[in-house]
């Protein structure tokens, strides 16, 4: 951030574009006292004496003045934005922890932009991406994990990953990191403590109890990394590719699954020559489904690069579906396809059920590697799609993931963190088990314990903070 923590900010809060309503957010010191100077309560009233957390009709001028009585007409000086509510929240009951005011007005660009040139024109700052949220991190209103959360609540694009980013915001990823990091504190001191003490002879702490308490921790750690994975695919998406020669109907397959013509369909092959992606919601599991390029053997540079990108997509999807033509017999790229080892973990759909059937399971199965069953669908004819969504569902997301009660891990950053720790508590599990020096326990289990707390932010750097809220909209 180059402003200074204590400037008054403000921003659109809403998104660019018309819409109903528009909000504009004011936070700082000298919020009440700027949004004053352009707000002008329609009872009379000072801003400063309205009630905090209660609405007030207000006219919105566009220059910057004394506050305005409402019995003096607007002058050609002072020009009418516009008609608001207005609500004031005082410090330190407030989202950023500050005073803030916001405007809520109609939502044109053109009277939230002249409004907070209004307010920039008294003193505020237009403030940065992510800066009040960040403010609230600053201000012990929300940990650091907890204000990530915020940003997956905003980009959650599935029920299950908003209710996974809203028990994150509310604070639970947090407790169970602090719970695992205050008992890792209490080792580290009683290591350090029979350090101190070394020639008094002092045991403060059993090595069976020391050992107790790491594999208690490291089970806990494993259990936070390995949900790492499967928390990604709720927050991120999981990334399902579309493969096959050309003609197999994988552009229809998409089309069928989006439930739209998103794909062009023709019966000549090669139409598709780059990827086509789009996110759809597969029992509530937010899937980026990719249309890739047919795989063939040809000299036009245009489909060699598709075809790169298709078996590039291959190697990074979370899964796989080979697309085949069961009104045809295997061909020889569909055998090459099926004999690559990644064809183990993919699933094999055999298209256009509907026309005569030309290839046979049997064939099928001594030309493939893939313990998955086969799903036979007509894209055309919207014939077993149920059956397919229900299979990448289950292939997805294991029952193990859907009864799951416990924290996801759903943060990239959260998740290396996690794993650093869990690599220093078992060095130091080693050491004890060793009889190793305690200079050398003490020292992992201070690695374990700060990188936990990088995750909620009691150790951080501007570096990561820098980082971590410019992914941020201004206005948030």
């Amino acid at each position: 951030m180059h402003g200074a923590l204590d400037d008054t900010i403000c921003a659109i809060a809403t998104p660019p574009g018309e819409g109903g309503i528009g909000v504009v957010r004011v936070s700082g010191l000298r919020a009440l006292d700027f949004a004053s100077h352009v707000v002008r309560l329609r009872s009379g009233k000072s801003l400063q004496d309205l009630r905090a957390h209660t609405m007030a009709l207000a006219d919105v001028c566009s220059q910057a003045a004394a506050p305005l009585l409402p019995v003096e007409p607007v002058s050609p000086a002072h020009s009418f934005i516009d008609e608001a509510l207005v609500v004031v929240m005082k410090k330190p009951h407030s989202f950023t922890g500050e005073d803030v005011v916001e405007v809520q007005c109609h939502g044109g660009p053109v009277i939230l932009d002249q409004l907070c040139r209004a307010l920039m024109s008294v003193g505020a700052r237009l403030a940065e991406p992510g800066e009040f949220t960040k403010r609230a991190f600053l201000n012990g209103r929300l940990d650091l994990a907890q204000a990530e959360a915020v940003l997956d609540t905003i980009r959650a694009k599935t029920a299950r990953s908003l209710t996974i980013a809203q028990s994150q915001r509310r604070g639970e990823l947090s407790q169970e990191v602090e719970t695992t990091r205050s008992a890792l504190v209490v080792a580290l001191a009683h290591v350090e403590a029979a350090l101190d003490f070394a020639e008094e002879d002092i045991a403060f702490v059993r090595q069976d109890e020391l050992m107790r308490l790491l594999n208690e921790t490291c089970d806990r750690l494993q259990r936070l990394v390995q949900s790492g994975h499967e928390g990604r695919i709720w927050r991120e998406g999981a990334a399902v590719a579309i493969l096959g020669r050309p003609n197999v109907g994988k552009s229809s397959l998409m089309n069928a699954l989006l439930k739209s013509d998103r794909a062009i369909v023709t019966p000549v092959p090669g139409t598709t020559r780059d990827m086509l992606e789009e996110v759809i919601s597969i029992s509530g599991i937010p899937v980026r489904l990719f249309d890739t390029a047919g795989i063939r053997p040809t000299d036009d540079p245009v489909e060699v690069e598709g075809i790169r990108r298709s078996q590039q997509a291959w190697e990074e999807a979370d899964l796989a579906l080979i697309l085949l033509d069961g009104s045809q017999p295997l061909s020889e790229v569909d055998r090459v396809l099926l004999s690559r080892p990644e064809a183990a973990q993919a699933l094999l759909v055999i298209n256009k059920c509907d026309l005569p059937r030309m290839l046979p399971k049997e064939a099928l199965q001594r030309a493939s590697s893939t313990n998955a069953g086969v799903i036979d669908i007509s894209a055309k004819m919207q014939m077993g799609l149920d059956a397919l969504r229900e299979a990448i569902r289950n292939r997805l997301t294991p029952e193990r993931l859907e009864s799951r009660d416990s924290v996801l891990v759903t943060n990239l950053r959260h998740a290396a963190a996690l794993d650093r720790a869990l690599q220093a508590v078992e060095q130091a599990r080693h050491s004890v088990e060793g009889g190793r020096e305690g200079e050398l326990i003490a020292m992992d289990l201070r690695i374990a314990a700060d990188a936990l707390g990088e995750i909620t932010g009691i150790i951080t750097t501007d570096e990561i903070l820098e980082r971590i809220f410019s992914e941020f909209c201004i206005g948030k």
